[in-house]
């Protein structure tokens, strides 16, 4: 029996010193044969022009979100703001979206290529391509269309060109809005309706 534990108090002994070694070696072979570093696997650098960034200060994808006064949630993402030296709360901006949600769960959904957004006045005018889909099934192109901030208000001064459930319409002008808690699309300035019965 006391040969067995002088065997094993042997084998202890040598283990304390043989693993420490073993484990120093493996590290120093682990940092003497590390691979180097290409600079091509380095991170990359930002392309951005911090001197144009500076003459030109911009917004990239901000959110405007608000509630009109008849409960309505308005909100407006655009690609690229960029404030308006002009005045405070001025903003012009490329590829814009918005999103009009009335208390009663209908949708209206508006892109355009560029616009502006006047807090001070409480304004959205987007021109361009203006898209507007309704969730009533209105799809509307028009050149310019201004948005209040404050209520529910959409208006086109210019032509209007519609695909509706009841066919298409050809109008000078477009106004939407609220009424005694009704939202009311009104075409006017030569409307022409092509009825397109459903088949």
């Amino acid at each position: 029996m006391a040969a067995h534990d002088n065997i094993h108090s042997r084998l202890v002994a040598w283990l304390k010193v043989i693993l420490p070694l073993a484990a120093l070696a493996l590290l120093s072979t682990m940092f003497l044969v590390s691979r180097g570093i290409a600079p091509e696997d380095a991170l990359p650098y930002s392309e951005v022009d911090v001197e144009e960034l500076a003459r030109e200060p911009r917004l990239t994808a901000p959110r405007y979100s608000g509630v009109t006064l008849d409960g309505a949630a308005l909100s407006v993402t655009a690609e690229v703001a960029r404030p308006d030296v002009g005045g405070a709360g001025q903003a012009s901006a490329t590829a814009l979206t918005a999103r009009l949600e009335t208390p009663d769960g209908i949708t209206t959904d508006i892109a355009a290529s560029d616009g502006q957004l006047d807090t001070a006045a409480g304004l959205l005018m987007l021109t361009g391509d203006v898209q507007i889909a309704a969730s009533s099934g209105y799809a509307i192109t028009t050149g310019a269309l201004t948005a209040a901030l404050d209520q529910t208000l959409l208006t086109s001064p210019g032509a209007v060109v519609a695909t509706a459930p009841m066919g298409r319409i050809d109008a000078g002008a477009m106004r939407m809005t609220s009424q005694d808690g009704d939202y009311v699309l009104v075409f006017n300035g030569g409307v022409k309706l092509v009825y397109e019965p459903k088949k």
